[in-house]
């Protein structure tokens, strides 16, 4: 990395709740799982679907502005909202010491607002006429959680979308990088959201990688993904903003290519992006002393990320996915799990070095590489707390994030 990049406490919001403290809190203890048999997707639509277990946002959301365009309101942007309103100090912080005409946006989804515009299609297929219900293109955009918090706060700088899949909040942080890096802005309000969505539901069923029970990931009896929703958003910049010493080290990434929706079978996309990120943290892989895996419970991406950790780290480095915490939440996945990688780094947050046990049936695939996958019993290994975390999608997009403390 050219220059420091450090990383404000983040916003969250997940199955788990909505502030740091309690996702930090669920799982180090080791709490019940979240996850919820669930169809009301479809019946709140008026539509027959199967039920699946899903990783579904509860909480009462943080109510839009009086005055926000309709062309904003989506529940993409209200999960979003809800999240920045643990970061605003943050934010009005930035804007106070930088400007508005410094401070970029980027933000990963792959949703957006698409289920907004379900009541057109309804109309048309219903009556062959699309000219009876009003299309708000905006709101399906992908820019359009980044144009949404422009507007919110005003800002003038570089405000983009990042989609690709289920890298796409891990791809925001690398961009806000890249952007500061280039001195094309002083901070960046990074992250990623995703709603549970019927065209999500449908789509992952059509390729039977849908779990009925709780997901289970590294497990022989693994059967595949559980859903999920949320959002994470950090302020990201060359100065500190807050009183936390949390960077981010480096980033690797890489496009193996090798299928529409299947990950190399060798990991060879994966072991690039582990080592990119590596080389550009100036780190051996021995500093590394945790992975929040990307471990979305299905055969094949759980088979390629062991052989990819195995092939970087051994079988020493405590590995976990928390996915069965949160299911995956798909282009707010890369975000949200770091997230939870900066609250588990972060001394007040984890004062004891705890790390989270991994929450599955402990029932080793023979067949998968060795790795360390976690226990009640795992602690942070060394002084300094610098962890990873793997973020894999559709297309062989493959992205790795380091995030470690520095010293003042």
């Amino acid at each position: 990395m050219s220059v420091q990049l450090f990383l404000s406490q983040p916003g969250i919001l997940s199955s788990i709740g909505d502030s740091l403290s309690q996702h930090i809190q669920t799982l180090l203890e080791g709490s019940d799982s979240p996850l919820t048999f669930s169809n009301k997707h479809f019946q709140e639509n008026g539509l027959q679907g199967k039920y699946n277990t899903l990783g579904e946002v509860n909480t009462p959301l943080r109510a839009f502005p009086a005055d926000l365009p309709q062309k904003h309101h989506s529940r993409n942007n209200q999960l979003l909202w809800h999240s920045l309103e643990q970061i605003e100090p943050t934010i009005q912080q930035a804007i106070s010491r930088f400007g508005r005409h410094r401070i970029a946006v980027v933000i990963g989804t792959s949703t957006t607002g698409v289920d907004e515009n379900l009541p057109v299609f309804k109309y048309a297929a219903e009556h062959e006429d699309w000219s009876g219900a009003e299309f708000n293109q905006q709101q399906q955009y992908f820019s359009a959680p980044a144009d949404f918090i422009a507007h919110q706060y005003g800002l003038t700088n570089l405000i983009y979308g990042i989609s690709t899949a289920c890298t796409s909040g891990a791809k925001a942080l690398i961009s806000a990088a890249r952007l500061l890096n280039a001195n094309l802005c002083d901070a960046v309000i990074c992250g990623g959201v995703d709603t549970l969505s019927l065209l999500t539901l449908v789509g992952f069923n059509s390729l039977s990688v849908l779990s009925a029970e709780q997901t289970n990931p590294f497990s022989a009896n693994r059967q595949g993904i559980n859903l999920g929703e949320g959002s994470a958003v950090f302020v990201m910049s060359k100065e500190k903003l807050d009183d936390h010493n949390i960077a981010l080290l480096g980033y690797g990434a890489s496009s193996d290519a090798y299928h529409m929706s299947s990950p190399h079978p060798e990991g060879e996309g994966a072991i690039k992006a582990f080592q990119n990120a590596l080389n550009l943290a100036k780190l051996a892989p021995e500093a590394i002393n945790w992975v929040n895996l990307h471990g979305t419970g299905t055969i094949h991406n759980d088979q390629m990320e062991a052989l990819a950790i195995h092939h970087i780290f051994g079988h020493n480095t405590p590995c976990t996915t928390t996915k069965p915490y949160t299911g995956h939440t798909l282009g707010a996945a890369g975000a949200v799990e770091a997230a939870i990688l900066w609250g588990i780094i972060d001394r007040t947050f984890n004062p004891t070095g705890k790390l989270p046990a991994q929450l599955w049936d402990e029932q080793t695939d023979e067949k998968m590489p060795p790795i360390a996958i976690t226990d009640h019993m795992s602690h942070w290994k060394s002084d300094r707390r610098i962890g990873a975390s793997s973020s894999f999608a559709f297309g062989g997009n493959n992205s790795v994030l380091i995030l470690g403390e520095v010293n003042d």
